[in-house]
């Protein structure tokens, strides 16, 4: 719940959850790991039904997927990855994960960047905090598409922390260094939307791409500081997380053990009528 969007997750699933008249305890970690931990810990020993986590970090959130499945209680993931093995597959203990498809995101931040900068240029990206591996599954495709299009040189990356502080500070420290750097690609809104007042104050013409749909995203859309987005729902996500987990608790439906998506839309101003912002 230190971020903008894991609230979003948390309003979608306790709407579904008093839809479905059950009960969600929420926890929140505060972004720690040892705290998430502890957190997996209270709920196994409380003995709940279901467990969904939005991991921080793939590796510790797998042990803390043992330890609850090793007590009968089924877990699936939320907007994140558990465990180090491929990201389509869902980690073999987990019930499902709920999550964006990186693949999608990729290609189409890499379709935007050559609809905004037609003949290439120098690009910046702006990835999150350390150990997150959307640091590498939100980029990959960004860079196998720039690659492939060619005429396109990435100059840096730099951690944004996932803040639009820390967002600022990475743009304004990359434009110092390549002060003709022409596209940002911060893997969140909230560091594109710090990024945008780096290039503002350093009077440079870089456009800057965010990723999530949020109201302030959307906002700088419409204002032309941000150029374009790619519209995630984390309402509704929470929400599907929760029902899916109930059907299977219920034994209405199976366990899919699949990875579950949903279509984020790639917008610019000329179709923001296609993201509704949740976060």
């Amino acid at each position: 719940m230190a971020g903008t969007f894991p609230v979003g997750l948390a309003k979608g699933a306790n709407q579904e959850a008093k839809k479905l008249g059950i009960k969600l305890v929420v926890l929140d970690s505060k972004g720690d790991v040892q705290k998430q931990g502890s957190d997996m810990q209270d709920l196994v020993a409380q003995k709940v039904d279901g467990i969904l986590i939005v991991p921080n970090s793939p590796g510790p959130a797998q042990a803390m997927v043992d330890q609850a499945v090793a007590a009968k209680i089924p877990v699936a993931s939320v907007h994140g990855t558990v465990g180090t093995g491929p990201t389509d597959v869902p980690y073999s203990k987990l019930s499902f994960t709920m999550n964006e498809s990186a693949t999608v995101l990729g290609t189409e931040e890499a379709k935007l960047a050559e609809k905004a900068l037609p003949n290439g240029g120098q690009v910046a990206i702006i990835t999150g905090a350390a150990g997150f591996l959307e640091n590498t599954t939100w980029t990959q495709g960004f860079k196998d598409g720039l690659a492939a299009k060619g005429g396109f040189t990435i100059v840096a990356t730099q951690p944004g922390d996932w803040t639009p502080e820390a967002g600022q500070a990475a743009c304004q420290g990359i434009l110092s260094a390549h002060p003709s750097v022409d596209l940002f690609y911060a893997i969140s809104d909230d560091m594109a939307t710090g990024c945008a007042k780096a290039v503002a104050a350093a009077h440079s013409s870089a456009k800057i791409l965010g990723n999530g749909g949020s109201a302030a995203g959307i906002s700088c859309i419409k204002d032309g500081s941000i150029y374009g987005d790619v519209c995630y729902k984390p309402v509704d996500e929470g929400a599907k997380a929760v029902d899916t987990l109930y059907q299977q608790i219920t034994g209405k439906t199976a366990a899919s053990h699949k990875v579950l998506t949903y279509d984020t839309p790639a917008i610019t101003l000329s179709n923001i009528d296609q993201c509704v912002a949740q976060w």
